[in-house]
């Protein structure tokens, strides 16, 4: 929003939202008098009558991929409701942007098949990283596709004031959904590292620096996801290591971004924690459980990511001190390669920016 917001502003237009998406996952966070919330239930998808009502009343649609990913590595009910989703607007003949998102992997078959068919009928398609442009290359996809990057990096933060000198604050950010070993709890992402045994090292050992104040830092809410609610897991792990300073529960991305912008050194394994780190200047030790990181960072030329699907524990400690104790020069790498990200969204905005003119025109 905050970037559709700074386009019409530019060109003089109010906006209106609908805000679509899964009922369990319902930005709260997101107020105004205009903004329409709307949260789909599995009826929705059955009976899609109020979905195609809110769907005709928008000029055109910005498709997100639920704030991260257009793939089925999260399972079928997740990638059954995009799909869904996606082909009530295009049987609306309303214009979807796939806005800049990971785009698979698909395991070969029919799920595939719908995937691609609705990229091919969008209006315009966008991925944040150059394996996702690969894979549409490499799945037969020949239209135009813009590769941008991660829209969270516009996000808007405030910092907080530091007084001079102190401890060196430390920002680890812990995934509940890898703690539990995916949705399946049997290690769903095929992880080489014993999670849960490489966070309680991470943190045995930062807490062996005198100079260090750790924090625990969760990055998706508590709420109806049971097995992606770091908050809770986070006062397991702060119940166990009562040391730790546990950051409190965000309202919003933009207040998590504004306390992880406080911080001199950042790890995690959510994806949207780390991009709060990077954009904001912190130096930051992605933690990958799925290709999307090294995707997104690298197509940056931002090289510091742990894969947790090829590394053991070891190594994955000894990659995070190493970027610890080298973390002023960590800092000097995420602002040359944040200066390649802002470049990349431009791309985004000059669609964005066409799709309000064409919009305001036909209104008149």
């Amino acid at each position: 929003m905050h970037i559709v917001d700074s386009l019409a502003r530019d060109l003089g237009l109010s906006v209106r939202y609908i805000i679509m998406t899964a009922k369990d996952n319902f930005p709260h966070y997101i107020q105004g008098d205009n903004v329409e919330l709307f949260g789909m239930r599995t009826v929705d998808l059955v009976r899609p009558d109020r979905l195609l009502a809110r769907v005709m009343k928008c000029d055109f649609i910005l498709d997100i991929g639920a704030g991260d990913s257009f793939a089925d590595i999260y399972g079928p009910g997740r990638i059954r409701r995009m799909l869904t989703s996606k082909f009530v607007i295009h049987a609306a003949r309303k214009p979807l942007v796939l806005s800049p998102q990971t785009m698979g992997p698909f395991e070969p078959g029919r799920t595939r098949d719908f995937a691609m068919a609705s990229v091919r009928q969008s209006r315009a398609v966008f991925t944040r990283d150059k394996l996702s442009t690969d894979f549409l290359r490499e799945a037969g996809f020949k239209g135009t596709i813009g590769e941008a990057t991660d829209v969270a990096m516009r996000l808007p933060y405030t910092r907080p004031e530091r007084a001079p000198g102190g401890k060196v604050k430390v920002g680890l950010n812990v995934s509940g959904l890898l703690m539990r070993g995916g949705y399946t709890g049997k290690n769903m992402f095929g992880l080489t590292v014993d999670y849960p045994a490489l966070i309680r090292s991470i943190i045995t050992d930062f807490q062996a620096r005198p100079e260090v104040e750790l924090h625990l830092v969760a990055h998706v809410l508590p709420g109806d996801r049971s097995a992606e609610d770091d908050a809770h897991t986070n006062r397991e792990i702060a119940a166990e290591f009562p040391e730790l300073i546990l950051a409190p529960e965000f309202r919003s991305p933009s207040e998590a971004k504004s306390y992880i912008s406080g911080l001199d050194f950042f790890m995690g394994a959510r994806m949207h924690a780390t991009i709060a780190a990077f954009s904001s200047g912190v130096p930051v030790i992605p933690m990958a459980y799925s290709r999307k990181f090294a995707g997104l960072f690298g197509t940056l030329g931002y090289d510091r990511t742990v894969d947790l699907k090829a590394l053991d524990n070891e190594t994955v400690l000894a990659r995070i001190r190493e970027g610890y104790e080298g973390r002023e020069a960590l800092a000097g790498e995420v602002a040359a390669a944040f200066g390649n990200a802002d470049a990349r969204l431009k791309v985004y905005e000059a669609t964005l920016r066409d799709l309000l003119t064409e919009a305001s025109a036909k209104r008149r």
